[in-house]
């Protein structure tokens, strides 16, 4: 997958609402192939961004466990 979107999971400090839209924009541009969307396609890829966006606030919201130290 790809290597420029971090684990937003325990991060310190915590995740801001850009780094969560800017790991979506990256899942979004490695699935659809796309850098940046023609005006044709840009209505869905944008969409996409906020779904994924929402989702993983969402997601991250209700994760309770804690990230422990591995090693």
């Amino acid at each position: 997958m790809c290597r420029s979107i971090k684990t937003l999971r325990g991060a310190e400090p915590p995740p801001t609402d850009a780094d969560v839209t800017a790991a979506a924009l990256q899942f979004v541009r490695k699935v659809s192939g796309y850098r940046a969307p023609s005006r044709r396609n840009a209505e869905a890829f944008d969409r996409a961004v906020a779904e994924i966006t929402e989702a993983s606030e969402r997601l991250l919201t209700a994760l309770d466990t804690p990230v422990s130290a591995v090693g």
